[in-house]
């Protein structure tokens, strides 16, 4: 019996991680997802204030530089 608890326990803390692990990488791609938004929430703040010529001209010194 006691053997058998601990196959039990042993399995489930195997399965705990796995899913502990696919947790963080969910939590990775969603921070980088929210960086890229951030980003084209920047983007379309300066094309609302600064108008399309000048934000061109912004995007371009910071492209090419």
């Amino acid at each position: 019996m006691e053997a058998e608890n601990n196959t039990r326990i042993s399995v489930h803390e195997a399965v705990c991680a796995e899913r502990y692990k696919r947790i963080e990488e969910s939590f990775e791609r969603g921070a980088k997802r929210m960086q890229r938004i951030e980003y084209m929430l920047y983007a379309i703040m300066l094309f609302t204030f600064f108008g399309k010529d000048t934000f061109m001209e912004l995007l371009q010194a910071v492209v090419i530089k």
